[in-house]
């Protein structure tokens, strides 16, 4: 099977899988504990806290540990209202934001909370005059991914930043996508918050952190917790924490390396790629690792289980929704409608992806194109 869902989860670097074995069997304390093996312990989480201050430009004192970017996103999302000072009940975010995202705008409507979803532009990103013009003398915050899971569009983090700061808004940025695939360093000092995932750049599945800016306010959602300053409750995952650090450290220190391998990669691909109803789509700043594409006349579902057939595994979005049969959230947040938006898929593609791969992939997908032309001829 060649892979090329690697925007859903990718395998786990052998460097990372080795520092995790050693972690987790040799320094196993609770990080908690006042003997020697619980000191020992924290020791390797504070040191991997301040490496992660490092590699996201940011303040290592707002860095807390959590089981991964959902969890991050609910728990940045919720504190921050909790602790929020400033009077209204006004959110905005995308509409095509990650599901964990969308499924805590609704828990917060439930509660009274009124959101305001930004579409997409063609060019994938939000209207940043559209967002200065929702903002409202009640708008508390504002919730934009950085790169979209399914077109890999990337939105300008510093202009919606400055917006915010203007406003006196909160900034919260889901970097799921981001960090580990593109540089960031230059972008997170424009957010008050941030969300990342683990396993989303080679490391251990959960876990990830979330970032409040130390000067920002908050609340935990349960009270009295003894862990991460109280920011979440439960014991650390220790190994977890280790192996992601330095999945990060191997990732971010080849990353130019690997945006030109996966640029080369993209346009191989749309080089190949020879149907007229293939349509991909492209944005004015776009991560070149996810391919995002429709094919006319042919359902998304069908068109992912027939390249699984023939060995290549793609997918119809973002895992966290895939199976509900809905249209896909950023097509819609497009303009497609729900016949079209059925018929996204996406490739994403990885480190040990090859150009012999993505060709081959590109084949397939023509062929699967014209046998639908065929046939309606």
């Amino acid at each position: 099977m060649k892979y090329f869902d690697h925007a859903a989860t990718t395998p786990l670097d052998s460097d990372a899988a080795t520092t995790y074995m050693e972690v987790a069997c040799k320094y196993f304390g609770n990080t908690n504990s006042l003997h020697d093996m619980g000191d020992t312990a924290n020791t390797i989480v504070e040191n991997c806290r301040s490496e992660w201050g490092r590699l996201l430009n940011v303040d290592k004192n707002g860095i807390y540990f959590t089981s991964g970017g959902t969890e991050s996103n609910f728990l940045i999302l919720q504190s921050l209202l909790l602790a929020s000072k400033k009077e209204g009940k006004h959110l905005i975010t995308s509409a095509a934001e990650h599901a964990s995202i969308h499924s805590t705008m609704q828990a917060l409507a439930d509660k009274g909370y009124e959101i305001t979803y930004l579409p997409l532009l063609e060019t994938g990103v939000i209207d940043i005059e559209l967002l200065e013009e929702s903002i409202r003398p009640d708008t508390i915050l504002v919730s934009i991914q950085h790169v979209n899971s399914e077109i890999g569009a990337i939105q300008p983090i510093k202009e919606i930043g400055a917006i915010c700061k203007k406003y006196d808004v909160l900034f919260h940025s889901d970097m799921v996508q981001s960090i580990g695939k593109i540089e960031v360093k230059e972008v997170t000092p424009f957010v008050d918050a941030l969300s990342l995932s683990s396993h989303k750049f080679y490391g251990p599945k959960g876990v990830g952190i979330a970032y409040i800016s130390p000067k920002t306010p908050w609340m935990p959602m349960l009270a009295n917790g003894s862990h991460e300053n109280g920011f979440r409750s439960g014991t650390v995952n220790t190994a977890g924490i280790a192996s992601m650090t330095v999945a990060a450290q191997k990732t971010c220190s080849k990353l130019t390396e690997y945006i030109s391998k996966l640029t080369h990669l993209r346009n191989l691909f749309k080089e190949t790629i020879n149907m007229e109803s293939i349509v991909i789509f492209e944005c004015s700043e776009q991560y070149p690792g996810i391919i995002g594409l429709r094919v006319k006349g042919i359902q998304g579902q069908w068109l992912m289980l027939e390249c699984n057939r023939q060995g290549f595994a793609i997918s119809t979005g973002s895992a966290c929704q895939v199976g509900k049969q809905a249209p896909s959230k950023t097509m819609k947040a497009l303009g497609l409608s729900d016949g079209e938006a059925k018929e996204f898929i996406r490739m994403s593609m990885g480190r040990d992806n090859t150009e012999e791969d993505i060709i081959d992939l590109a084949n397939v997908i023509n062929a699967l194109a014209l046998s639908i032309v065929d046939a309606g001829s």
